[in-house]
């Protein structure tokens, strides 16, 4: 594990401990294994993943002593599940089932799209232990494929090269999702980010409010989300430029 210096960032609700908070470390951990943290005092601070290749040297992911195994992230994909269900206005047919650090597992995307979900593990730890988290999936979404979307650029700073495969089940054809009056197509293997900009759903309609008799821009479409609303909101003219041929 590691001792923190005073006045780090943990001490402040952060959950990352970066190379010049650390006061010394103790047990000689090894990439990615899990590691107990301590404050100035000896008390302890929870469990974290550890990559010393890092500017991010732990992330903390428990605030008590906890393994990462199957059960724990299936209990994490239930909980971040239970709680966009609980929100009441997130499909969660078409949604970021997990997001990370937000819900507990950092470095960790879990993206739903229908009967196929997108993983990416974009820490050391989290790709190292990629299988568990695949049984933790399908044990608590039963999707029928898994695609590993791991082309994301941050990976480099975690030693990790980029790849993108069928995990799991099923190959994902390109398909289309409706969303109100428009329908947008998603390739999950070679789409932007997991297929789709789904932090972007509930702001397409939002937007389209202010598009009524107007004319609208839509630089870096992509699949034409904005552009496609707007258009549905009775713009007076709409242009959607990518320099995407696929997503055009």
């Amino acid at each position: 594990g590691i001792f923190i210096k005073p006045r780090s960032r943990i001490f402040h609700g952060h959950e990352w401990v970066y190379a010049s908070e650390i006061k010394k470390c103790f047990g000689n951990p090894q990439p990615g294994d899990v590691i107990s943290l301590k404050d100035f005092k000896d008390r302890p601070l929870g469990s974290a993943i550890y990559n010393p290749h890092s500017q991010i040297v732990a992330r903390r992911f428990s605030r008590r002593k906890q393994a990462l195994d199957t059960s724990f992230f299936s209990r994490r994909i239930l909980r971040a599940l239970e709680l966009r269900e609980r929100i009441g206005n997130v499909s969660t047919d078409l949604c970021r089932i997990l997001w990370s650090e937000s819900d507990g597992l950092p470095g960790v995307v879990i993206d739903r799209y229908g009967d196929h979900v997108v993983l990416q593990t974009l820490t050391l730890a989290m790709n190292q232990r990629v299988d568990s988290i695949v049984t933790a999936i399908q044990e608590t979404l039963s999707p029928e494929g898994i695609v590993l979307r791991n082309d994301n650029p941050v990976r480099k700073a975690e030693g990790l090269s980029p790849e993108i495969r069928v995990i799991a089940g099923s190959d994902p054809d390109p398909r289309r999702f409706s969303l109100g009056k428009v329908s947008l197509g998603v390739d999950l293997i070679g789409g932007q980010k997991t297929g789709l900009y789904l932090d972007q759903l509930n702001n397409y309609p939002l937007i389209a409010e202010f598009a009524k008799n107007r004319r609208v821009l839509d630089c870096f479409t992509i699949q034409g989300g904005f552009a496609l609303h707007a258009a549905a909101a009775s713009a007076t003219s709409v242009i959607g430029v990518d320099s995407s041929h696929a997503a055009l």
